[in-house]
């Protein structure tokens, strides 16, 4: 059938995701790099990436395309989350999402005090955004480091330079799910974080970790102090 449907330019895509993520029907997936149309059926012709899209690269266009198909949207999507990884069992306690908070020299559990390695700066676990709790107790007057997931890997004295002195909280706005600016937005508003320090890489699809980072301390309400620190994918610092 004629219908209105999006349209991507591959030239102007710089691949950074986030059509992907504000896409509720999983139409569009990045391949090479780039973000692609999946399939005709899958895409409503709403145009709620069509915003997002910080370069242009999305436009509608009027063709010959399959109707869209809400019940192979919905079979697609049960797909996808059949192959996401077993949550904990109900009820139970899932070890990946403990908070633990260290020391300089030791951390507590609660239970039990180990000692952690000599070599690491790291002060909290888990790390990872979507893992952490809003109320985790070594957000309470923290200096907060957000990183891109690969700014660990491409700079050698991360852990000096960066971690040091600094609960740590990691993403990627390519790969992890849109709700993560909304949950660094609580952080900031459930706790006094002190300042805030953003080490990402230069990279394009890293511009949406910047803007997750803005929205959430404009959305805490709150005057942070705030700094971007821009690593190359050699890991030299290039902007900060």
């Amino acid at each position: 059938m004629l219908r209105q449907i999006i349209r991507i330019d591959r030239d102007l895509c710089n691949g950074c995701g986030l059509c992907v993520s504000a896409c509720h029907e999983g139409a569009i997936i990045l391949r090479d790099g780039k973000a692609e149309l999946l399939r005709d059926d899958y895409c409503d012709g709403l145009g709620a990436c069509l915003p997002v899209c910080p370069t242009g690269a999305i436009t509608f266009e009027t063709r010959q395309a399959a109707v869209f198909d809400e019940e192979a949207v919905k079979t697609r999507k049960a797909d996808v989350k059949a192959k996401e990884p077993t949550p904990c069992p109900s009820g139970s306690a899932c070890p990946g999402r403990q908070p633990v908070k260290f020391s300089s020299d030791r951390v507590s559990d609660g239970n039990d005090t180990v000692f952690r390695s000599k070599d690491s700066e790291l002060l909290n676990f888990p790390v990872q955004i979507r893992l952490a709790a809003a109320n985790a107790p070594f957000f309470r007057d923290a200096h907060l480091l957000i990183a891109a997931d690969c700014a660990a890997y491409a700079h050698g004295d991360f852990h000096r330079r960066f971690i040091k002195d600094r609960v740590t909280l990691i993403s990627c706005p390519k790969l992890d799910d849109p709700g993560y600016a909304d949950k660094l937005t609580d952080i900031l508003r459930l706790n006094d974080i002190r300042s805030v320090t953003l080490v990402r890489m230069e990279v394009p699809c890293c511009g949406g970790l910047t803007r997750a980072v803005m929205k959430a301390i404009d959305g805490s309400g709150k005057a942070i102090p705030w700094q971007v620190i821009t690593l190359s994918t050699r890991g030299e610092i290039t902007d900060q």
